[in-house]
This record gives structure tokens, sequence and C-alpha cells, in this order.
């Protein structure tokens, strides 16, 4: 099945936050391929959408699924959009390996950045909404994207990789800026606010 006939027909759901166990805890591999796989994948694309994210795990709308949903930008600013099941991510090593640190945001965590280093190249292995067996190289945004889905389902969320630290920074602002997002977000709207997003950043 094409992508595009994924972005249409879905329901924006709530997305799930961190602290629910589900956020926490490794996912089921996708063994059924059909029509729920694929309604599920919809209502993931337009809360994706509806929330302004770059990538979407199934975990952040509480389902324990090997599964993420991206529409994000690589390094040259070309956009790649797809859907990945049961995902493998390899990085380089050795003088291939360069590492990119940018201001890093969670949609299950929302309104909070903080500097992550990531290495700036990702091949991904898996499956599509179909079955099938797909491979994407990302880099710039995209690797980073595709680091951080693969992350999520194994119940890691970019805050346990931060330094105590920043991670304490983390929480404290996405504790001033709660009341800005309902507890239904996106099916509800962000309330209005003068803090912006940062310009060189990605939440998913």
């Amino acid at each position: 099945m094409a992508v595009e006939e994924l972005l249409v027909g879905g329901t924006v759901l709530p997305i799930t936050r961190w602290g629910e166990p589900v956020m926490h805890a490794p996912t089921r591999p996708v063994t059924e391929f059909g029509a729920e796989l694929h309604d599920l994948v919809r209502d993931m694309f337009a809360t994706m959408e509806a929330a302004r994210g770059v990538g979407l795990a199934a975990t952040q709308v509480g389902i324990d699924l090997a599964l993420f949903v991206y529409d994000c930008p690589d390094a040259d600013d070309v956009p790649h959009r797809g859907v990945f099941c049961n995902p493998v991510v390899t990085l380089p090593e050795g003088d291939g390996r360069n590492l990119d640190s940018i201001e890093e945001g969670c949609l299950s965590l929302p309104g909070a950045y903080q500097p992550l280093a990531r290495v700036d190249k990702a091949t991904c292995t898996g499956q599509d909404v179909d079955g099938n067996p797909i491979t994407v190289v990302g880099t710039g945004l995209l690797a980073r994207c595709l680091q951080h889905e693969t992350d999520h389902l194994g119940g890691t969320v970019f805050g346990d990789r931060l330094s105590t630290r920043l991670r304490r920074k983390l929480y404290q602002q996405a504790e001033e800026l709660a009341h800005l997002y309902p507890a239904d977000w996106p099916v509800s709207p962000k309330a209005d606010s003068a803090a912006g997003r940062p310009a060189d950043s990605a939440s998913e």
C-alpha cells in the first residue's frame, strides 16, 4: 500500500506521556499486516500531523507494537515519509561515525528541548505496512528521527540519554509549559503561548 493512501481518513489520538508504563517497556513485534494495522497507521499519521511532529511511535498512542511513522527531512532538506514495522537501526563505526548535537524534543514530553548528540547517519531496516522488507538510510534530522523512534520501541525515551543536569532542565521546562497542553493533546489543541519552538529542533 502506498504511503499516500495512509495519510487520509485517520483519527487524531491523545499522545501518551512519559511516565506511562507503555513508554518505558519494549514493544511486541508486528506480526499481522492487514486492515487493522493500516487503520492504526492512519491514526498515527493524523496524530503526528496534528502535533506538528516529524515522527511518532506506536507507544506514543498507547500501543505496544514495534511500529513508527515519520515525515522528516534529511540533511539536504529532502522530505521523507514512511512507516516502519519491526525496525532495526545500524549506526556507522570508526571514521564514518560523526556526532551532531542539536536541540531534541519529544511529543510525549511536549514543549521541552535539550541538546543531545546523535550519530548523523543511520540505516534503518524493517518492514513496511504490508510486511515487505525495506531499508532507509537517513542523514541529518532524518537520522536523528530514525534513532529516536527506534529508541521508543525499545522503551527508551531521549531523556534517558541525557546527563542528570540536562534531564533535570528538560523536566523543568516541561513542567513550566504543561498548562499549555491539555491531557488529550493534540485532540484538544495547545493553548496559545508566546514561547516558540527552537528553530533548530525536532519533536518526535
